[in-house]
């Protein structure tokens, strides 16, 4: 089953539950996967639809942000629930420690040792952990990793 089917699937299961959060998110994010195809006249693959997902992911993120800023704590709480809603859909995400093996080991691959050559390692970070880590993360822990002497 396709991510698409299994979201349309889920979207009749949340109504019939009257799970109204469920049901609002699954929407927002068939909403987002549908006006991609329709400006851009294509069929989106399973690969599409996870970043889509992720994209999502990476909003509701900078919301919460916001939010906590606002001190806006049941926008918060709603946010957090739709998150945990989409990663139901996205593969399981890496550890901090899992990504920092990935890291390392790409680092000694490539040879690299200083900080200017990050945008080399992100390139060839981000293909192996598609879908399942943040890119702040990566960059976060790459740079902690980069500027530590003996690396």
């Amino acid at each position: 089953m396709s991510i698409k089917e299994k979201l349309m699937e889920d979207l009749k299961v949340s109504m019939r539950n009257k799970d109204k959060l469920r049901k609002d998110t699954i929407t927002m994010v068939r909403a987002a996967i549908k006006q991609i195809e329709v400006d851009e006249r294509i069929e989106l693959s399973d690969e599409d639809v996870l970043d889509v997902l992720n994209k999502q992911l990476k909003e509701k993120n900078k919301s919460i942000v916001e939010f906590e800023k606002g001190n806006r704590q049941d926008l918060v709480d709603q946010t957090n629930a739709e998150i945990e809603i989409l990663l139901d859909y996205l593969p399981k995400q890496l550890s901090d420690e899992e990504l920092t093996v990935i890291i390392k080991t790409t680092i000694e691959e490539l040879n690299l040792s200083s900080y200017k050559e990050m945008g080399l390692l992100m390139k060839n970070i981000m293909p192996k952990v598609k879908g399942r880590a943040d890119g702040n993360m990566i960059s976060k822990i790459a740079q902690n990793l980069l500027n530590k002497p003996g690396n």
